[in-house]
This record gives C-alpha cells, sequence and structure tokens, in this order.
C-alpha cells in the first residue's frame, strides 16, 4: 500500500500540533483526517475507515487509553500513541491495551514517519497471515470462516447463522453469477420450488448490513439470473 492510498487519523487535542502532523503526513502523500475530541474520535473510527491512527492520550471527553482499549475489541488497525507523559508506567499501559508504537513529545518528524511505515508494513503483514488461515476477502469485507463471523474494516457485522451462510457461499463464488436455483440448493439445502422469495430476501438483509451499513457495493444482482458478489 503506497502512501497516496493511506488514509491516517490524526487524534490531537492541540491544534498546532495536529495541524502541522497533518502538513508534514501529507507531504509524504499521506491523506489525513484530523479528530480534536476524544469521543468524537471514537464514533469516526467505528463508522469511517482509516489505516492507521496518531493517538494523543490526554483528550477532551474520553482519553487515548480508553479509545485505544475500545478500538482493539473491534479492530487490529495500526495505533501509534502520541504523548508528553513519557513515564515508563504510561509506555506500558498504551502498549498493554494494544498500541503498536509509541512516540514521546517532542520527536523529529522523520522518527514519526519510519514509525508509521513500520507500522503498515507489519499491519499488511498480519493481515496477509490472517487471510492464509482460510479466511475469505472481498474489498475491505473478511469472513472468518472458521468462527462464523465477519467484518467490515474490522467492525464486526451481526449476521445470523443462514446470512452467514448465504454470504460465505456468494463470497467463495466471487466474480460467479449465481442463480436463485443454485443459492437455494445450495445453502438451504432444498430443491427450488418456484414460488418462494426467500433468497431475494435474505440477500436484502445482507445489502442493509452492508452496503447500506458500509456505503460499499458487494452484491450485485444480475437481471433475470441471479446474484454476483464482486470486489
Amino acid at each position: 500500500m503506497s502512501a497516496r492510498d493511506t488514509t491516517i487519523l490524526i487524534v490531537e487535542d492541540e491544534w498546532k500540533i495536529a495541524r502541522f502532523l497533518q502538513m508534514e503526513l501529507e507531504h509524504e502523500g499521506f491523506k489525513t483526517v484530523i479528530e480534536t475530541n476524544g469521543r468524537q474520535a471514537l464514533d469516526r473510527i467505528i463508522q469511517e475507515y482509516f489505516d492507521l491512527i496518531l493517538l494523543d492520550i490526554m483528550l477532551p471527553e474520553m482519553s487515548g487509553i480508553e479509545i485505544c482499549r475500545c478500538v482493539r475489541e473491534i479492530s487490529q488497525i495500526p495505533i501509534i500513541m502520541i504523548t508528553a507523559k513519557a513515564t515508563i508506567e504510561d509506555r506500558v499501559m498504551g502498549l498493554d491495551i494494544g498500541a503498536d508504537d509509541y512516540l514521546t513529545k517532542p520527536f523529529a518528524i522523520q522518527e514519526l514517519l519510519a514509525r508509521v511505515r513500520a507500522a503498515m508494513r507489519k499491519n499488511k503483514t498480519s493481515t496477509s497471515q490472517i487471510l492464509d488461515q482460510g479466511n475469505l476477502r472481498v474489498k475491505n469485507l473478511v469472513l472468518f470462516s472458521k468462527r462464523y463471523e465477519a467484518q467490515v474494516n474490522g467492525q464486526p457485522i451481526e449476521l445470523t447463522k443462514k446470512e452467514y451462510g448465504l454470504l460465505e457461499y456468494l463470497v467463495r463464488n466471487k466474480h460467479i453469477v449465481l442463480d436463485r436455483e443454485h443459492i437455494l440448493q445450495d445453502v438451504w439445502g432444498y430443491e427450488y420450488a418456484g414460488n418462494t422469495n426467500v433468497v431475494d430476501v435474505y440477500i436484502r438483509y445482507l445489502r442493509s448490513k452492508l452496503d447500506e451499513q458500509f456505503g460499499e457495493k458487494y452484491i450485485h444482482t444480475v437481471r433475470g439470473i441471479g446474484y454476483v458478489v464482486k470486489d
């Protein structure tokens, strides 16, 4: 992943510092977003997609420690904590709750950039290892087949067993147009009777939880035939 394909969330309540980081990162080609409020930052992390988070500890409404702890419950997005608190206890706490790195103010921008690149390389390797364990991926959707779980941008998606089964079937056959008869036979296990719209109903369920929720089209309709999942 190149710098221009990487979006970094800067969570820092001191505007001058946040703006300085933004200018330096954008000079290197990264895309950036600034958030100065802790609770609003967590909301954005849950709702939006970022490739890396630069996270201050002392923030209004919610501390960086709390944010990191909450994020690690739903995502493995790289987090670099940036703070003026330089005690060993603070560093240990940040790393123990899941931060990937810890940088103390003041710091050289070259060091920050090096740590950002290192965190991105580490995350790319970890993601590849996860996907090599038999999991499935389409765009930012990952299916953990051994756990019957699905995530988009690291955020878990609540699916019923049948919804997951249908989604996994579509993903395993991505780029193949599947008609309703075969979907019924392979997912529901019975012959298509010609008088049921169960496939269409469950496709609507999945679209409401994926396409509509995340603003990304995963399931495409092929008129007169059926459905297909595309990258």
